[in-house]
């Protein structure tokens, strides 16, 4: 499978922005769309989703596929998501390294996994079943994490690599879930960045969170911190030329305050790459 083409800067499309970025047309680059907002036939979602995708690239990000259950894949939402991939002609489709639920009760959240090889090859078999399904490469998503599980036989990089490279998927890596996640359980988030192969990582995600002092949690409701700057910034010197997105999920400011944010990344990456003039 041929690798997507970077996209550049974007956000996420949420219903907040719908009318600012029909009539302003900001000068960003392409929107990720939440998979599940859309699936419903008819509606307001779809009317402007349907207006925006004229002018705008759109990737699709779901968090219903819960790749790492026990339960049956299900063939009816894949369906469903196959079929808005086509409506909208989305570049590239993404989901998380995770599971979602047991028993068709979905606990809607995106619960870790125990990093095993048993686990590995269970998530292999499934992607690869959706992808061929989809007929694309999909996008897997590191998720924060607030506990580790005492089987564990490696690092969550490690398991990351393994499933990308035996499904022959690619990777969204969210910059944020990784320092959230490092701090949580004091690793080095720098040798998170190493453990990732290049050649795998088509995305990037950027996004705040709330720290409690003992913890933090992964809460997309509020600016991007320094420290996630700078772990970006590394990843950049890394991973090379990929695409960038900010994700607000609540407390969402205006679309200006947005673009604001999203045009600090880009000051990064041109820092970054000046020399190479890959963002110019």
């Amino acid at each position: 499978m041929q690798k997507p083409p970077f996209l550049g800067f974007g956000l996420g499309l949420r219903t907040d922005h719908y009318h600012d970025i029909l009539a302003q047309q900001p000068a960003l680059d392409w929107f990720e769309v939440l998979t599940e907002n859309y699936l419903i036939p008819g509606g307001k979602p779809l009317y402007y989703l349907d207006q925006i995708k004229e002018r705008y690239p759109m990737v699709m990000h779901g968090v219903s596929m819960s790749l790492g259950s026990t339960d049956p894949l299900d063939w009816d939402y894949l369906q469903q998501v196959k079929n808005l991939a086509q409506r909208i002609n989305a570049q590239w489709l993404s989901d998380h390294l995770c599971w979602t639920g047991v028993q068709k009760t979905n606990m809607h959240d995106l619960l870790p996994l125990p990093y095993t090889e048993e686990a590995i090859k269970h998530l292999v078999d499934r992607i690869k079943q959706v992808q061929d399904f989809l007929g694309t490469q999909l996008l897997i998503e590191n998720v924060s994490s607030y506990l580790t599980y005492s089987s564990s036989q490696m690092t969550e990089w490690d398991f990351v690599r393994e499933i990308a490279q035996q499904a022959d998927c690619l990777i969204l890596l969210d910059i944020n879930n990784i320092y959230v996640s490092s701090f949580n359980h004091g690793f080095d988030a720098q040798a998170y960045l190493e453990g990732i192969p290049v050649e795998r990582v088509q995305q990037f995600h950027l996004a705040g969170h709330t720290n409690n002092g003992s913890h933090i949690i992964d809460t997309h409701d509020a600016p991007i911190i320094p420290a996630v700057w700078d772990l970006y910034e590394k990843a950049l010197h890394r991973f090379g030329k990929v695409s960038t997105m900010i994700e607000r999920d609540d407390h969402i400011p205006e679309l200006s305050v947005l673009m604001q944010e999203l045009e600090q990344a880009k000051q990064i990456a041109h820092k970054v790459f000046s020399s190479k003039h890959e963002y110019a």
